[in-house]
């Protein structure tokens, strides 16, 4: 049976608002009779401009969320999948209802002069505040100088507006989300720059004892998307990666349907990378994250992991 009125909790960031519309687009092209209604909430990682850590890692933007879900306040929840952590379950009484499908996991160079990522010159500062791209920086470009900076899209753009940095490094997705692709003078290859695990996916959660909702938003689901997700994110369990450590990989769903996953560990200061890539063949997504998790884990991962604090 379909729900006649879905609320949908959300944070109250522009992007995060325009996820929600993309949702609400969807679920009124295959169910025209369904009304939904946004419930925004601020999170206390939206509040909080310091150290992710200190407030328990990248929970920190669902925890209000999943609250308003739980204490029955809204029926969907709309969350960025890197978001979520993947070291500890989802709450209890919450359940994936759909991966929509999958956005570009790519990172984009903003300069406002205009340059690449190889044309900036030494003592450049980046915008950041992602251990994964500081790492990977670190690696191949020690030249140049990463300074934090957190906060949504446009709150960064302001930033570097305001001569906090000199450059910046985005989600591609997400500047396609608050319709300024435009401002992108790079986009990075998977190659140059690893994604976070999750990256461009969009994560449906609901209670799991709400069928109506789960029966009306799953139809959204993409398979594909389903399958990457659940390999990455049984990557990072299997790992036990934490919101300091810089870790880094995507699976993808080639052509013929084959599955691969690439994935990356490296020290803070990049100067010690761990690589794995497999293909599924026989494996299930799961068995996948597990087995490139393990090829990891063989390399050395579990003691650059443990050595960072969190």
């Amino acid at each position: 049976m379909a729900a006649e009125l879905i609320r949908i909790v959300s944070r109250s960031s522009p992007m995060a608002l325009a996820q929600v519309e993309r949702v609400r687009a969807e679920l009124a092209a295959l169910h025209p009779g369904v009304r939904t209604e946004v419930v925004p909430v601020t999170t206390s990682g939206d509040r909080w401009m310091g150290d992710l850590a200190r407030l328990g890692g990248k929970g920190a933007f669902t925890k209000e969320v999943d609250r308003a879900l739980l204490d029955g306040h809204a029926d969907l929840a709309v969350h960025c999948l890197k978001d979520i952590p993947a070291d500890r379950p989802l709450p209890e009484g919450c359940t994936f209802a759909a991966y929509l499908k999958r956005d570009d996991v790519r990172d984009a160079l903003i300069d406002p002069a205009g340059r690449t990522l190889d044309e900036l010159p030494e003592g450049t500062r980046i915008g950041t505040s992602a251990v994964r791209r500081v790492a990977q920086l670190a690696s191949t470009h020690p030249h140049l100088s990463c300074v934090p900076m957190r906060g949504n899209a446009n709150r960064r753009l302001d930033k570097l507006a305001a001569g906090d940095a000199d450059a910046l490094l985005l989600a591609v997705s997400g500047l396609e989300r608050i319709g300024r692709p435009d401002l992108a003078t790079e986009v990075l290859s998977t190659e140059r720059m690893c994604p976070p695990i999750g990256a461009g996916i969009l994560a449906l959660q609901c209670r799991e004892d709400d069928r109506a909702t789960l029966d009306t938003v799953s139809g959204l689901g993409d398979r594909d998307t389903w399958r990457e997700a659940t390999a990455e994110r049984m990557f990072l369990h299997v790992l036990q990666g934490h919101c300091n450590s810089p870790v880094a990989g995507y699976a993808r769903v080639g052509r013929t349907g084959e599955l691969a996953l690439r994935a990356c560990v490296f020290t803070p200061d990049g100067k010690r990378v761990l690589n794995a890539q497999e293909w599924a063949g026989p494996l299930d997504p799961a068995t996948l994250g597990m087995s490139v998790a393990v090829a990891l884990l063989r390399q050395g991962a579990r003691e650059l992991i443990d050595g960072i604090a969190h």
